[in-house]
């Protein structure tokens, strides 16, 4: 099966394989971000030893006989399933030094958040392997791979001891943009009109996994319906295996992600505090690092505003299709979403999913406005009564103020908006004082319709350009 995008992760795993060092890889990402499928079909059978922990945490007897029985299957002379991961890493290097192989030696450890439990010696097991004789060894790849991106980071990318500064190469997988979501779903014989494809974006985002459990011969809402809110729906439960394979205590981090959903523009850490009745500590800072780690929320500062004023905002496109839909409905033979076109609450759902797919598509827009080659910085900014969903401050003296419109057709703007549009503008000067020419550009699905009012607008971006 062809690899859809990745291009990047692609060519790094080429010079890796390429390699005559020996190479210590880390590929990490969010759950079902396509982490696995990656190495799989990059080195298809080419491996020395491959294992994937049990996604059972706890069970340290589990997980080592899991390892043994790997050992075994790729012909290990080590047959008694090992004691400790000390004994675990001391048979896999027996295996790899009796190897007859003139190949690189790819070593991959999928799931390795999975086998680790408390006080165990699965991290100390793993540095030794290493730093005592795997580094040593100029024919050896180790990938190591993970969902729990929190430990992943704490353990491996970011770690204190002996594997500090020791990995070679660190992938981390993001989902697909919307371009390689159209690619994607059309290799598997799914062709969908465009806004179709963007709504397909703001219920699920460019996530492997979910875009699979699409049909094709069915329309994108008998789709929803059957993989949300039908009994049984083809990703029930996911919610929770999502934030339970982020780390194995994961309520407060839903209570977290819970609470910043409730409103648009994010919260500020005190109002996430008084939300959530949590303490004002390390645990909560830990918790919003490991959140944006993982792409699931996004933390910001406000144009113009000090760093104490922080936002942090929910990015992911399914965590607040959940709390918008899935989670208030009650699973049902007819299904819900077909019923709900053009109501309220849809509409201000896919206002906000809209802006968060502008956000993640920015570059898409800084190529479409012809200024890729201008630095830039992109931010938000919120004033008294006013906010700008979309700002680019650019080098070249100019700042593009973005208002972006999810509309089922040409977006007509009225003498009203024009006047709330004016006081906007005249709002952000007075607050920020930005001493550079302001351009007003619309993000709209089908573009802006010329009337009286158009020519207010600099310029404007569709959801064609967004395909990039």
């Amino acid at each position: 099966m062809e690899v859809i995008g990745r291009k990047e992760e692609l060519a790094e795993l080429r010079i890796v394989r390429e390699s005559d060092d020996p190479e210590f890889v880390v590929v990490y990402g969010r759950r079902r971000v396509g982490k696995t499928f990656l190495v799989n079909q990059f080195f298809g059978n080419d491996f020395v030893f491959k294992v994937t922990g049990i996604a059972e945490r706890g069970e340290k007897k589990k997980q080592l006989a899991n390892f043994g029985e790997s050992l075994r299957r790729y012909g290990s002379p080590l047959c008694p399933d090992p004691g400790s991961w000390t004994e675990a890493f001391a048979s896999l290097r027996v295996l790899l030094e009796n190897s007859r192989s003139r190949k690189r030696k790819v070593v991959f450890i999928d799931e390795l958040p999975y086998m680790y439990t408390k006080r165990c010696d699965l991290v100390s097991a793993l540095e030794h392997f290493w730093n005592d004789w795997g580094s040593t060894q100029p024919n050896l790849l180790l990938i190591v791979c993970g969902s729990a991106i929190s430990w992943i980071v704490k353990n491996i990318v970011n770690n204190k001891g002996g594997l500090h500064n020791r990995l070679t190469r660190k992938i981390y997988l993001r989902p697909f943009n919307l371009a390689e979501t159209r690619e994607y779903l059309v290799s598997r014989g799914i062709i969908l009109e465009e806004k179709d494809l963007v709504e397909t974006y703001m219920v699920m985002g460019g996530i492997p996994y979910y875009l699979r459990m699409l049909e094709k011969g069915k329309s994108l809402a008998q789709n929803i319906d059957e993989m949300f809110f039908v009994r049984k729906g083809r990703l029930d439960g996911e919610f929770n295996n999502l934030y339970s394979a982020l780390c194995e205590e994961s309520d407060n981090y839903v209570k977290v992600v819970r609470a910043i959903s409730k409103r648009n523009r994010g919260l500020t850490r005190d109002e996430i505090i008084k939300e959530t009745g949590m303490p004002n500590g390390g645990g909560l800072t830990n918790i919003l690092q490991d959140l944006d780690q993982c792409d699931l929320i996004r933390s910001y500062t406000s144009y113009g505003k000090k760093k104490k004023g922080m936002l942090y905002q929910l990015t992911d496109f399914y965590t607040f299709f959940y709390f918008k839909f899935i989670e208030k409905h009650t699973p049902s033979e007819k299904g819900f979403w077909r019923f709900q076109l053009n109501t309220p609450a849809l509409n201000a759902w896919a206002g906000y999913a809209f802006e968060q797919l502008c956000l993640y598509h920015y570059p898409m827009i800084e190529r479409s406005l012809g200024i890729s080659g201008i630095q830039t910085n992109v931010s938000s900014w919120q004033g008294e009564g006013a906010q700008v969903d979309l700002l680019i401050d650019r080098a070249d003296r100019i700042i593009d103020l973005c208002e972006i419109k999810f509309w089922s057709g040409e977006f007509t703007i009225t003498k009203r908006y024009a006047e709330d549009l004016r006081n906007k503008i005249a709002a952000f000067m007075e607050d920020c004082n930005p001493r550079k020419a302001t351009h007003l550009v619309m993000i709209t699905t089908y573009g802006v319709k010329r009337n009286e009012y158009y020519n207010m607008i600099q310029n404007e971006v569709t959801m064609h350009d967004l395909l990039g």
